[in-house]
């Protein structure tokens, strides 16, 4: 009946058109304005066909549909904004079609079917659902809700609670539970998937299934007889409220939608959906949660292609045990992979072994894993005082004190217990990998591999390449990072490598506006209310003052000029207070235990006098958008020297290692696509009003060419 390049339509016996979904060239299905448009002919050529009593909508690919080309958002997205509601009214025209069609249309759910592809099915009127499936609308993570007519239908099929919660938590369901919620009609094995839709769709023609009535509920207001609507939606805003991202309004406005649509017919409903979809798409909040959602893939792409230049890590040793070694140890033995964990003293041994069992209880008290389990991952770590067994680990990974000379001193150690292949892996903070591998005999096989604290929490690994490492080096230790469940970001050898060093300058501004007369609580608020989940006086506390002070005394050593310092640092003066910060219970805050455990943070009245030492001039107000200028500000212009020099390979790499490693605002999409929507030539004229502060205010002649040019980095 019809052959395009990613649908055709076949006849069946028994005059049952099936129409599939098959991508040419592609492992996947998604919705792009190729596959709109043949979807819009295919519909047409079963309409014109005589003697089809029933339409079978499949997949010939492992997944549904996967939801919508997000690689096209970009370019859509930067229409006008009337441009882009027309466009999505022009697409849901399909699915009017489908709904027009004077047969019984049923769907068959195999793997994924998110967002365009699960609206797709509800245009459909019955769903049959493999149980290996999953369905949703993840739409809010991208920034966005559903624009091809989920926000109409769903609430019409399974009811305006189960909307609420599909459309604004963004979660896929499991198949039984997509039952349970009236958003699938009928559950099937796999293998029964296609008999049992074609079972359903000849009961449907047959007159058995009112598959009419079914069409007709989806054409009129929500059905909400016996329910509190209003309650209904307070409380859904109330708890939406609570814990909604800041600057991330695409869950409020879904919610808001559903609520002015709840009482509007299909076509009104869609034309509210459209108006209000263009509107959304145009934020910040969206357009840079699509940035990082494509900056993934990319990231992925590139750790993957580093990977196979390595080989697959088997086994495991690490040096130095403690909080972090021990958090190292855990994460790799939780993911299968066999650790030995040294350590000169017994006492840091039991730490290490001890920090690898409280983690593993709160896993077991969770419900994640058995204690059996847990056992077993324990039993994976072996805590030792010699290198016995260190011959046969793939990587050795040196967590010892950021000291050069007692790393100096393990390195040259390991390096002869280990085989002449095996990968040395430096889990430095702030020391050159250049300057580390000078004793060792093999540099080539050595590497920088930085995790952030807590180890089995946050998800990002630097692994730096010095000069004279080998792409097998790097290879490994990618390969290992990503058999820990990480996400390695290549970077080059430098001074605080990538994401400290540009929260260098950034913490630098911290120091410069306290030491210019502004209050660190307001600074925090501002920062807190511009969307860092932390402002930076509670960062520093978090992180450890001595350590903030060590780790940027030596990133500045490697920029001088750039990053000189012409005030009083606040943080050498705290430390010299002995405010250590959360360790001590002492530093821009104070902290109590609380019952759980947990620091708890408190004002303390005499920080400011504290403070008085730096304020040569006194206490100054500043507004809030000034404050955020002079934080941000010196962080981009960072961010863009480090893509610069090539110390990372790409934007999207950077981006993301800013958003996985210091948590950037999601909405802002990192550095380099927050300088986007700024515009370069808004960057440059602040560059030019702050440059009086320093050299780390001023915008590098590539930007000034990007200005003036009205180029991006995206």
């Amino acid at each position: 009946m019809f052959q395009g390049e990613s649908i055709r339509v076949s006849a069946l016996d028994n005059g049952v058109a099936e129409l599939c979904f098959d991508r040419q060239g592609d492992a996947i299905n998604k919705f792009d304005k190729r596959t709109v448009n043949e979807l819009q002919q295919a519909i047409a050529a079963i309409g014109a066909q005589s003697g089809v009593r029933g339409v079978l909508i499949t997949s010939a690919k492992q997944s549904f549909i996967v939801g919508a080309d997000i690689g096209g958002f970009g370019q859509l997205f930067s229409k006008p904004q009337q441009e882009v509601m027309s466009s999505n009214m022009a697409s849901n025209r399909v699915f009017h079609a489908l709904e027009a069609l004077p047969v019984p249309v049923v769907v068959a759910l195999n793997g994924f079917a998110l967002g365009g592809g699960l609206e797709a099915a509800l245009a459909a009127d019955y769903r049959v659902m493999a149980t290996d499936a999953h369905v949703g609308l993840p739409e809010v993570k991208l920034g966005l809700f559903p624009g091809f007519g989920g926000t109409v239908r769903l609430p019409r099929i399974a009811g305006i609670e189960v909307a609420i919660r599909w459309i604004v938590g963004g979660e896929p369901s499991k198949a039984e539970a997509a039952k349970k919620a009236g958003v699938v009609d009928f559950v099937s094995t796999p293998e029964a998937l296609r008999e049992t839709a074609l079972h359903v769709l000849d009961q449907a023609a047959r007159g058995e299934f009112d598959w009419r009535a079914r069409r007709s509920a989806k054409m009129g207001p929500v059905n909400v007889q016996g329910l509190d609507a209003s309650a209904i939606f307070d409380e859904a805003k109330r708890t939406l409220a609570a814990r909604i991202p800041k600057h991330q309004p695409a869950a409020m406005s879904a919610l808001e939608l559903l609520q002015e649509a709840m009482s509007a017919d299909r076509d009104a409903a869609l034309a509210l959906e459209a108006a209000a979809f263009a509107r959304i798409a145009k934020t910040q909040a969206a357009g840079s949660l699509v940035q990082v959602f494509l900056n993934e893939q990319q990231v992925k792409k590139a750790a993957k292609r580093h990977a196979s230049a390595g080989r697959k890590v088997q086994r495991a040793a690490v040096i130095g045990a403690g909080i972090m070694g021990g958090g190292i140890a855990y994460t790799s033995a939780s993911r299968g992979i066999q650790v030995v964990m040294k350590d000169i003293a017994q006492s840091q041994l039991d730490l290490g072994m001890n920090e690898a069992r409280k983690l593993l209880h709160k896993q077991v008290a969770g419900g994640r894993i058995t204690q059996g389990q847990a056992d077993s991952v324990l039993a994976s770590i072996v805590p030792q005082l010699s290198y016995q067994d260190f011959n046969s680990a793939d990587v050795v990974v040196e967590a010892v004190v950021e000291n050069l000379k007692v790393k100096h001193a393990v390195l040259r150690e390991v390096e002869a217990q280990i085989g002449s292949d095996a990968v040395i892996a430096s889990n430095t903070s702030s020391l050159r990998i250049d300057d580390l591998a000078a004793p060792l005999a093999r540099p080539e096989n050595f590497v920088g591999m930085h995790f952030f604290n807590p180890v089995p929490m946050m998800p990002l690994v630097e692994v730096i390449r010095g000069a004279k490492t080998n792409d097998a080096a790097v290879g490994s230790v990618v390969s290992y990072a990503l058999s820990m469940g990480k996400t390695p970001i290549v970077v080059r050898d430098g001074p605080g490598f990538l994401v400290n060093r540009i929260l260098t300058p950034y913490m630098q501004a911290f120091g410069r506006l306290l030491a210019d007369g502004a209050d660190y609580l307001q600074i925090d608020a501002a920062m807190e209310s511009f969307g860092w989940p932390m402002g930076p006086a509670y960062l520093n506390d978090v992180v450890g003052m001595d350590t903030g002070v060590h780790v940027a005394e030596i990133i500045c050593a490697g920029f001088p000029e750039r990053l000189r310092r012409s005030w009083k640092d606040p943080l050498q003066v705290m430390v010299a207070h002995g405010r250590l910060g959360q360790k001590n219970g002492l530093g821009f805050y104070r902290y109590e235990t609380s019952a759980m455990g947990k620091p708890v943070k408190h004002i303390d009245p005499d920080v400011r006098v504290l403070l008085r030492e730096v304020q040569a001039s006194g206490s100054k107000p500043f507004g809030d958008t000034e404050i955020v200028e002079r934080m941000m500000l010196p962080l981009i212009i960072e961010a863009a020297l480090c893509l610069e020099e090539g110390i990372v390979a790409s934007a999207a790499e950077l981006d993301m290692a800013l958003l996985l490693g210091v948590g950037l605002p999601a909405y802002l999409g990192g550095a380099l696509k927050y300088a986007d929507w700024l515009g370069l030539d808004r960057v440059v004229e602040l560059s030019d009003r702050y440059a009086a502060l320093g050299p780390q205010y001023l915008a590098t002649p590539t930007m000034r060419a990007m200005a003036r040019e009205r180029r991006k980095y995206y």
